[in-house]
């Protein structure tokens, strides 16, 4: 399980401005530049070096260089497009960006960083510490920039709630050894600073009548198992592997695997309303071994019918 982050993590700031980033000046882009180049290196060995101890340093040095980088006047509008092993999503509205990066220290220890930056001249920045560990009730806890459900984002969705923007927040944790997790977080702004989680999930149990109503989606799975989870475009919804549980091998303990089925979440009037089942990919028979003809005639190469042969009787 993760543990509590040894280093504090170095973004611990907030500077107001509100006036949106403007054009990098010449001289500002010559910094961010090579500013930029350390950061590249500095992402690619925290992910590819192979003694932690020089992981760990990297991780330290990629934050104190992102800060120096980021402070520079309009920022914002720099894409750090080399940063490959760092993830950065914009929402639509382009009112801010989410910088997020994960540190393996062991098989069963992960450790996430992040940052929001929002869209200003002057750096306004707000540190993601990630506290998973002490987090007491995953999916329905609200959280804080400090006490941080850490995970890289792989996606950004922003809708619309009769409270004014959400956005959602799609996120890969390495978790453990045996078992991965992928979550679905929403992030909101009150009074100008960011809150994680909303009461937006519903699922309603046509068995017994009751809902419930979680503030995000955590799913859990085995590391040897591909699951699925993102906002679909064409459908216009969550969807993700529906997922079944399975003895695990030695040392994993239970564990669980998609099942072929997909469910999903649809926006209804600003909440996310669970879909049960709405594709699969199962058969509704079992596959053949061979293929058969069934009644279909047989053709020869020239596209004449085939005279068809007696079959030998068996004693």
């Amino acid at each position: 399980m993760k543990k509590i982050l040894p280093i504090l993590f170095l973004l611990g700031f907030a500077v107001s401005g509100f006036a949106q980033a403007g054009k990098i000046s010449a001289d500002g882009m010559l910094k961010l530049k090579e500013y930029e180049d350390t950061l590249a290196l500095c992402a690619f060995l925290v992910v590819n070096d192979s003694l932690p101890e020089e992981r760990f340093a990297t991780c330290k040095k990629l934050i104190t260089t992102l800060v120096q980088a980021l402070k520079t006047e309009n920022s914002f509008n720099y894409k750090f497009d080399r940063l490959k092993s760092v993830s950065i999503q914009y929402p639509p509205d382009s009112t801010f960006r989410v910088f997020t990066w994960q540190l393996y220290v062991d098989v069963d220890d992960y450790r996430y960083y992040g940052a929001i930056q929002m869209n200003s001249g002057k750096l306004q920045l707000f540190p993601l510490i990630d506290r998973s560990s002490e987090v007491d009730s995953e999916e329905y806890d609200l959280l804080s920039p400090d006490k941080w459900y850490g995970s890289v984002y792989y996606n950004l969705r922003q809708f619309q709630t009769s409270e004014g923007n959400k956005y959602l927040l799609f996120g890969y944790d390495g978790f453990s050894f045996f078992n991965r997790r992928k979550v679905v977080d929403v992030l909101s702004f009150k009074g100008g600073k960011p809150i994680f989680g909303a009461p937006v999930f519903v699922q309603d149990d046509p068995k017994t009548g009751s809902q419930t109503i979680r503030n995000r989606l955590l799913m859990e799975y085995s590391a040897e198992a591909s699951f699925k989870l993102n906002y679909d475009e064409n459908w216009g919804l969550i969807i993700f592997d529906h997922l079944m549980p399975l003895a695990g091998g030695y040392g994993q303990g239970p564990t669980s695997v998609p099942d072929g089925t997909y469910e999903g979440y649809k926006l209804e009037n600003g909440r996310w309303h669970w879909v049960e089942k709405f594709w699969t990919e199962t058969m509704d028979e079992a596959p053949r071994p061979e293929p058969v003809l069934d009644n279909r005639s047989e053709k020869d190469v020239f596209g004449k019918e085939k005279k068809k042969r007696k079959g030998k009787t068996r004693p």
